[in-house]
């Protein structure tokens, strides 16, 4: 199941118009992000917000990553201030799976950002979290925070931005996108055998891990009959007949 490094941004003197900075909003949207990311199975690690861009840098090539994903808005050249208007996905110039998530992520994203022909795709090799990181990776910038209107649409839409970059994930890694739940507590009630944590919900699906008899599990989300659960750190699919629930 994959795993992404997850890097809003740190940048806490980029101020927005009305309140906050570049980084309170998208850490906002990454902590919007994480109830979607487990129940859709993606385990992930953040960044720290209080050090350097190099320590995210690092704490992501420090791990196995199958995509790091910082998230940023956009300032327009003081000639433009207040001007642009757009979403870029940014990825690094060469990499066909970094321009793959970028073309995956900006095309979904058109769903909800209210001028879709302003998103666009960007192969760079200026940008250190695209050119250092050994993962694939892709810059979002979400809008410009000197712009009026797009300043409102980050803040009155973190919900909804988190939810659409998580289906773009989802959409990338070729897994069920699964709406949040309350998370449940079951135990594993196979009769003696352990239980196939699977990387797709069917049974012809990758074994990841087995689990032992009698295991208690968070179940974050539901596909069909299968229970997305995380185990030792893995994320995946379980069959539901063999999940237990207190009464």
């Amino acid at each position: 199941m994959p795993r992404i490094f997850l890097s809003p941004s740190t940048q806490e003197f980029n101020l927005y118009l009305t309140e906050g900075s570049e980084e309170f909003w998208m850490n906002l949207i990454a902590d919007a992000m994480e109830p979607y990311l487990l129940a859709s199975g993606i385990s992930f690690t953040r960044n720290d917000p209080d050090k350097p861009l190099s320590d995210a840098i690092a704490q992501s090539n420090a791990g196995s990553y199958d995509l790091h994903l910082a998230l940023h808005s956009n300032a327009s050249p003081e000639s433009l201030a207040g001007k642009l208007r757009g979403v870029d996905a940014y990825y690094q110039e060469g990499s066909a799976r970094g321009r793959r998530a970028a073309v995956t992520l900006s095309d979904n994203i058109k769903q909800i950002y209210p001028l879709p022909e302003r998103v666009k795709t960007v192969a760079t090799t200026s940008l250190a979290e695209l050119s250092r990181t050994r993962a694939p990776a892709v810059l979002m910038e979400l809008g410009y925070h000197d712009n009026v209107q797009d300043e409102a649409w980050i803040r009155e839409n973190i919900v909804p931005i988190a939810e659409n970059l998580v289906q773009g994930l989802t959409l990338y890694f070729g897994i069920p996108f699964v709406q949040p739940e309350p998370v449940r507590y079951g135990v594993v009630s196979t009769q003696q055998s352990p239980l196939m944590l699977r990387n797709y919900p069917s049974l012809d699906a990758d074994i990841i891990a087995r689990i032992p008899k009698g295991t208690r599990l968070p179940v974050y989300g539901t596909v069909g009959d299968w229970y997305v659960v995380f185990y030792r750190g893995l994320g995946g699919y379980v069959f539901g007949d063999y999940i237990t629930f207190a009464q």
